[in-house]
């Protein structure tokens, strides 16, 4: 089964992240992706250099013409930059695609610290958009703006993971690339259940667009009705051999290598 993927987030004109990176990672998993883009930016490894966003009622076009025409089998999001574009994408889901498993990347701190969205844009992602989500997928300076208190081990990733469960999510998968050490943990949190995964830290600066990789690799694998677990067990496999193989492109945080064959 192929599985139709609608991604709704914003265009990357680097090609490393954003819906770039997005249709790469659902193509490489043998889906099928749509799209919705909430901006358009211009942007490359050393960063965002400027942003034109999309008018709302132009992102609702977008997602019913595909919904009500080609449909989907699961939906992910990435960064949703406005209150009002998180409350349109909300109810269009509702409207056109309920049921449908949704997969949100909480796109909310860039690397260095930086806090992409406005405080309303952040209190509608978590008390709107989060609990429609099958699967969250913070990073770890995420989850500490969406649980509200910090996160610097894995027990402290355990307990955000739950407390994000609490607000709706179906499941959270906390990310601890940012925590320190050589071995890499992440935490799979389900409702009296939490997967582990381990693995040696990768030392790469091609690491740009991570995020909404591993995000829509997962969605894919939803689409294709695997289990949670093993969507995310094969999308961090092809999240790291892409790391490992990525082309060292750019002078900045480069690029993936999105066609690495899938294990």
């Amino acid at each position: 089964m192929r599985g139709r993927v609608l991604i709704v987030a914003g265009s990357d004109s680097g090609g490393g992240a954003g819906i770039q990176a997005d249709i790469k990672a659902v193509t490489a998993m043998g889906g099928f992706a749509a799209t919705a883009i909430t901006a358009l930016t211009a942007q490359n490894t050393l960063g965002v250099h400027g942003v034109v966003p999309v008018d709302p009622a132009f992102i609702a076009q977008q997602i019913e013409v595909v919904l009500t025409d080609i449909g989907a089998d699961a939906l992910k999001t990435g960064m949703l930059h406005s209150a009002e574009v998180i409350d349109t994408v909300v109810a269009s889901f509702r409207r056109y695609a309920p049921g449908v498993p949704l997969v949100v990347d909480p796109v909310m701190v860039a690397k260095g610290g930086h806090r992409l969205l406005l405080s309303e844009a952040e209190t509608a992602l978590r008390d709107r958009l989060l609990p429609l989500a099958a699967l969250l997928t913070p990073n770890l300076p995420e989850a500490e703006v969406l649980a509200g208190f910090p996160v610097h081990t894995e027990a402290d990733m355990k307990r955000a993971g739950e407390t994000l469960l609490s607000l709706g999510a179906q499941a959270v998968l906390m990310k601890g690339g940012h925590l320190e050490g050589d071995r890499v943990v992440d935490l799979l949190v389900q409702k009296g259940r939490i997967d582990r995964f381990e693995d040696a830290r990768i030392a790469s600066r091609s690491t740009h667009g991570t995020g909404c990789t591993l995000a829509s690799a997962i969605a894919a694998g939803l689409a294709q009705k695997m289990s949670l677990a093993d969507a995310v067990a094969r999308a961090r496999t092809y999240v790291r051999d892409a790391i490992a193989t990525a082309p060292g492109y750019g002078r900045g945080h480069g690029p993936l290598n999105h066609a690495v064959t899938v294990r």
